[in-house]
């Protein structure tokens, strides 16, 4: 494939001084297209090679336009870096300099140094809301935060993945100026920002491309959202990473997360988008690129990624502290302990091993630092696709799920709460949209025919009882409460073992090698690792209801245990039920080179 030129456009309105923009759009089949300013004029823009349209002409910053396609259409801007309301409104030209920005200083941090906490902008409040929780998660010990998609979807209300411009954010959270204000204030707390971003489909939506735009879609592949991007187009690579350089250079986001990469169809765009955003950002900054992976790749983290959302871990414990073994978990049913402990010592628990749908899923991990996998208890995922948004507090006992929480936040792997774990919010987070129509019959059908294969929703009468995404209630319900007592104990728990973390691991972790893990019994294991400082780390798990036999280490000091004087137990030579223990050893002597006596 050709590398792009100077005779290539870049996506959408570009400012090229304080009077002058440039309109390009890529239109392969159109035979005429036009810009309408909100002024009423009418410009004709010029064809140029490879199905652009281009015109550069007098416009100033806040101007709104829309494009005329062949006198038949209007549509907006594909890349509109802004929307006057929503997806049917006018798009209008942003100046990408004009928010002065104060902590222009910021480079980021490391990313053993994540700990990060995902939320839901518009269940918070929109952009200005979100940035009245920052002092409170730096109190936490949060280091980052994970805003769900931002990108323009149809309507008010979305998870973000229904987006359909993706350079424009959601114009009901606020404005560019006002997210750049969030990002900024969020540095100023020592906060890095990750920003969830959807490169495998449009919404269903608002989305004209295929109008004018053929080129951007492969009919020959499909995915759950209908035919693949086609990243076989040169123009079509450059539209989504050029929306990727533009989070990280223009907005001053941390990182970002590939939603769903399975679903990419071209495997080399993964490699060259690393490559475009390590070559364009500053080589100083710390810049975080993970994954969403279900094909677990692990090659790709050898690639210009940090990290994969670590699916497999999250499933065996869920499996092991609910007992829930439906859909997706009947992986996980059969042997969730022996695949927990594969986790803990390898990264993946599917490695080439055969799924329940006779497929071979995953790569070799074992080779990957711990801190190449973000784990979770917790996400919009895990809790939004189930019937009723139920917290895993609702579901699990709750010491098996504190002690769980002392391996998901001590653990070399990266953690990742959602919002609202750290005080076992009551509130559930329901899937929600605000489609109107046919659309949203059908995605209120859709929705509750996916619960078809859970035996709970057999009966077709009790589907019909799983809210309705597009009734505003849905969204209401699932804002959660951030104002909770800070006092509780559940929220003190999380406080605690993170500050055991940034004290006694964080900077310890690069380098950090898995030595493996040992089934002690049903539900409980033990698991090792060597941090980079030699020292070895320890945790020892009993998620069952029955004491384990498990013989201490002696010259391990005690780092935290759960249930309080459990450790008197270990001493014994039992791992008390619902319990974890958490240690580390001296650091492990220098060994001297071959033939040198020590």
């Amino acid at each position: 494939m050709p590398l792009r030129t100077l005779e290539t456009w870049p996506h959408g309105a570009i400012m090229l001084d304080a009077e002058h923009t440039r309109f390009a759009l890529w239109a392969p089949d159109a035979f005429f297209v036009s810009v309408e300013l909100e002024n009423g004029q009418s410009l004709p823009l010029l064809p140029q090679a490879d199905g652009w349209f281009v015109i550069k002409t007098r416009c100033k910053a806040g101007t709104r336009y829309r494009y005329n396609i062949d006198g038949e259409i209007e549509v907006p801007d594909p890349a509109s870096r802004a929307q006057d309301g929503d997806i049917t409104g006018h798009s209008i030209v942003v100046d990408p300099q004009a928010y002065a920005w104060q902590n222009s200083h910021w480079l980021g941090r490391p990313w053993n140094e994540a700990v990060i906490y995902e939320l839901h902008v518009g269940a918070l409040g929109g952009f200005a809301a979100v940035e009245q929780q920052l002092a409170r998660l730096v109190e936490l010990g949060i280091t980052a935060i994970e805003l769900m998609p931002i990108a323009q979807f149809p309507g008010e209300r979305n998870w973000g993945y229904d987006g359909v411009l993706p350079y424009a954010p959601q114009a009901s959270y606020g404005t560019p100026e006002q997210l750049k204000h969030l990002i900024d204030t969020a540095h100023g707390h020592g906060l890095a920002v990750i920003l969830d971003v959807v490169y495998n489909h449009f919404g269903p939506d608002g989305n004209y491309l295929h109008r004018y735009a053929k080129g951007f879609f492969n009919e020959d592949k499909h995915t759950p959202w209908g035919a693949a991007i086609d990243f076989r187009q040169r123009e079509v690579r450059d539209f989504f990473i050029d929306n990727a350089l533009m989070w990280l250079l223009e907005y001053h986001f941390d990182g970002l997360r590939f939603d769903a990469v399975h679903a990419i169809q071209s495997p080399d765009f993964l490699q060259e988008l690393a490559r475009r955003v390590r070559d364009h950002v500053d080589p100083a900054r710390h810049v975080w690129l993970t994954l969403e992976n279900e094909h677990n790749q692990a090659s790709l983290l050898e690639q210009g990624y940090d990290a994969q959302w670590n699916d497999d871990g999250h499933n065996a414990l869920h499996v092991l502290l609910t007992g829930e073994t439906d859909a997706y978990y009947a992986d996980y049913a059969d042997n969730p302990t022996e695949q927990l402990a594969l986790c803990l010592s390898q990264g993946f628990v599917f490695q080439g091993h055969i799924n329940h749908h006779g497929e071979a899923r995953g790569e070799p991990s074992g080779h990957l630092p711990p801190n190449a996998f973000v784990l979770f208890l917790q996400n919009h995922d895990q809790i939004g696709n189930r019937a009723f948004g139920e917290r895993l507090h609702q579901l699990a006992h709750p010491d098996a799920l504190k002690a769980a929480t002392a391996l998901l936040l001590l653990s070399p792997m990266i953690p990742l709460l959602f919002m609202g774990d750290e005080f076992a919010a009551p509130e559930p987070f329901l899937f929600f949209t605000s489609h109107h129509g046919e659309l949203a019959k059908l995605v209120r059908e859709g929705r509750r025919s996916e619960f078809a294969a859970f035996s709970a929703f057999a009966d077709p009468h009790k589907r019909e009882q799983i809210p309705d995404p597009n009734d505003p209630q849905t969204f209401e319900a699932s804002r959660p409460d951030l104002t909770a007592e800070q006092q509780s104990p559940v929220y003190q728990l999380y406080r605690q073992l993170l500050r055991l973390r940034h004290e006694h691991l964080v900077q310890h972790l690069p380098g950090t090698q898995a030595l493996g893990a040992d089934i002690l019994g049903p539900g409980a294991v033990s698991a090792r690792w060597r941090l980079g400082n030699g020292r070895q780390l320890r945790i020892d798990l009993n998620l069952s209801d029955r004491p384990v036999v498990h013989s201490p280490q002696a010259d391990a000091a005690l780092l935290f245990e759960h249930p309080p004087q459990s450790a008197g137990l270990l001493e014994r030579g039992t791992l008390a039920p619902y319990s974890a223990l958490v240690s580390l050893t001296a650091a492990a002597p220098l060994q001297p080179p071959d033939g040198e006596r020590p």
